[in-house]
């Protein structure tokens, strides 16, 4: 399988800031993954939505990651919603219990109208 690089980029949205995630979530897209976020947060989004339309692969490593990132939302009390996960990948966020914490919604236009 080939590699495709992790590659994160912001939008913001409202109160909200979209991150727009691609290329492969594993240990290679921690700095990156962990910067965007930072971003997000200092520009006081929430909730912060990650989108995961253009991922294609997620190793354990990257799993952690996440959870990681959604450890940061909790502790600051920020609401960390996901869109666009494969069909595969939201099984895996349902097994982890992931989806528990992190609303996980099929596109942009229902993550941004979750409350509504």
């Amino acid at each position: 399988m080939e590699h495709k690089t992790f590659g994160a980029n912001l939008r913001p949205m409202g109160d909200s800031v979209i991150i727009d995630l691609s290329g492969d979530i594993d240990a290679a897209a921690e700095e990156a993954l962990n910067a965007a976020y930072a971003q997000a947060e200092a520009a006081g989004a929430d909730p912060v939505l990650l989108n995961f339309s253009d991922v294609g692969y997620i190793n354990s490593t990257g799993i952690a990651l996440i959870v990681g990132l959604l450890a940061q939302a909790r502790k600051r009390h920020r609401q960390l919603v996901t869109y666009g996960l494969s069909d595969h990948y939201q099984e895996i966020f349902r097994i982890t219990r992931l989806s528990d914490f992190m609303g996980m919604y099929a596109d942009e236009a229902s993550a941004l109208q979750r409350d509504r």
